[in-house]
């Protein structure tokens, strides 16, 4: 009885890791014109500054329907605020005001947020605003790991194309997302860590200061923390 050769068996085990890949990248078919080279060759590179806008990252993103996030979602969140902003808050998902609106943080997490921002001297103007994911989980549970995998090549893109000084991650799932740990947030908020050269502040999600009020001062101890390496850094 044949058997299929072990090279032949590791260059298929690798062909469907590259497409899983690419799947979880966005990919839902093969357009081998140069930009699309280009853009595809980009994903295994370091998160600097790239060619790209904001602009050409949302229309990448369409009507989006590559995860069933879409069945429910009224409107697509991208992001808000200035495309050359030094400073970017990354929360988890839209909830049913942001899903109607359009917008990142618009209900009463959002005001609180925009607080937070007004009290370290800044507007939501001159920041920018963005999530995890870009549609509405069902009854603003949290992303699954499937769906966060599917939406994060593009707020790496989004990150990549502001290439801004600090980010600062707002709750466990933006936190734990983007630094690739399990760690409470707890544990993870009142320092500073590295993410491809950008400084990167976990802290506290607005939404949980409104059920727990006691934890304001720590995320006001972690503001002060980010404006002192804000003012030093380049």
């Amino acid at each position: 009885m044949e058997t299929t050769p072990p090279n032949i068996v590791s260059v298929l085990d690798n062909l469907l890791h590259t497409f899983r890949e690419y799947r979880q990248k966005g990919v839902v078919g093969f357009d081998c014109s140069e930009v699309a080279r280009e853009r595809v060759a980009q994903w295994h590179r370091p998160l600097v500054r790239t060619p790209e806008t904001l602009e050409t990252i949302r229309e990448d993103i369409g009507d989006c329907r590559r995860c069933a996030l879409c069945e429910q979602r009224h409107h697509i969140v991208f992001g808000a605020g200035n495309p050359n902003a030094r400073l970017v808050f990354v929360g988890e998902g839209p909830g049913r005001d942001e899903d109607l609106q359009g917008e990142p943080f618009v209900g009463a997490a959002g005001e609180l947020l925009t607080k937070i921002i007004q009290a370290i001297k800044f507007t939501r103007e001159t920041v920018y605003i963005c999530n995890i994911v870009k549609c509405r989980p069902p009854q603003n549970r949290n992303p699954l790991p499937d769906e966060i995998d599917t939406c994060l090549p593009f707020l790496k893109r989004q990150l990549g194309a502001i290439q801004p000084t600090c980010i600062v991650a707002l709750g466990k799932v933006a936190a734990q997302t983007l630094l690739g740990t399990d760690q409470a947030i707890s544990r993870l908020r009142g320092r500073f860590y590295d993410y491809h050269g950008i400084r990167l502040l976990p802290t506290y999600h607005p939404a949980y200061l409104l059920r727990s009020p006691e934890k304001k001062r720590d995320v006001w101890e972690d503001m002060k923390l980010l404006m002192r390496e804000y003012d030093h850094a380049p």
